[in-house]
């Protein structure tokens, strides 16, 4: 399994960790650290600075979350 986080340092807390840990209990993980580039901060805060965009991609990232997979009628985008 693969999940990748993107979050700021000043939100890092143990929330964050037990949250890990309830991800994956009892396992080995690998952790990688590396820094985002401005271009990819200002292209999610522009994807996110949209009401209709924010709400399509807040949706998706739940359903991916509960492991669901969607239609998507391309025509009404």
């Amino acid at each position: 399994m693969y999940t990748l986080y993107k979050i700021n340092t000043d939100e890092l807390n143990n929330n964050f960790i037990a949250a890990i840990k309830a991800q994956f209990p009892h396992q080995l993980i690998e952790i990688a650290i590396s820094e985002i580039s401005q271009i990819e901060q200002d292209e999610t805060a522009y994807l996110l600075s949209n009401p209709a965009n924010k709400s399509r991609l807040l949706a998706a990232i739940a359903n991916v979350e509960k492991n669901q997979l969607i239609d998507v009628d391309l025509e009404t985008l």
